[in-house]
């Protein structure tokens, strides 16, 4: 048997985002937020998605003013600094994960923590005025929250935090939301993940030009 399928990619690309606008509740969100939780749900292949999505106010907007600076994108993965597209980025910035760094192991043990955790601390000095997001490891984002408790330590112009998984991932978004010390996006609850951040960072940074 042949399967008949739609093998046009330009007609795949405009049907799916076509049925996600026609099918998602997208009302309460700005131009600028529905353009990245409309990719979001792209990602995630989930209309309904969007009920659980929360940005700060005037997150998309500094967001891309950070970007448009130069600012560094800060990953707690390298599932998410992988998929950030670089020719969508505005200057070049450069996309950072710290995981696999040799100090990195070490470091987490003298911290009784994770090692995505104690990888955030190689970011300090470059901190200042980045945009930062974690995907996957609830600990970083709680490490993070942590840090920038310190009135001394750098702080980033704006955070997408969507940890996903089943221990700390939602309450550690929950600690985001009701702290937020800068700019946030968030998906509240259990779901998060790579795709969805990194569909986040792409949507933002494609009309930051």
């Amino acid at each position: 048997m042949t399967y008949d399928y739609e093998k046009d990619g330009a007609a795949i690309y405009a049907q799916s985002f076509a049925t996600i606008r026609s099918e998602a509740e997208l009302e309460r969100f700005s131009p600028e937020e529905e353009q990245v939780a409309v990719r979001m749900i792209h990602a995630a292949g989930l209309v309904g998605l969007e009920r659980d999505i929360r940005f700060s106010p005037d997150f998309v907007t500094v967001s891309r003013a950070a970007l448009e600076a130069g600012a560094p994108i800060f990953c707690d993965a390298r599932m998410v600094s992988e998929g950030v597209t670089r020719k969508r980025l505005p200057a070049e910035n450069d996309v950072i994960c710290t995981l696999h760094d040799p100090s990195v192991h070490e470091l987490a043990a003298s911290m009784e923590n994770t090692r995505s955790a104690a990888a955030l601390e190689l970011w300090r000095p470059r901190l200042q005025g980045s945009l930062v997001a974690i995907g996957n490891a609830p600990t970083a984002l709680f490490h993070l929250l942590n840090m920038l408790q310190d009135p001394e330590c750098p702080r980033p112009a704006a955070i997408i935090g969507c940890p996903v998984g089943f221990v700390g991932a939602m309450e550690s978004k929950a600690a985001l939301w009701q702290d937020q010390p800068v700019p946030c996006l968030i998906v509240e609850g259990r779901l998060g993940g790579s795709a969805i951040t990194v569909a986040a960072i792409n949507a933002i940074a494609s009309r930051a030009e």
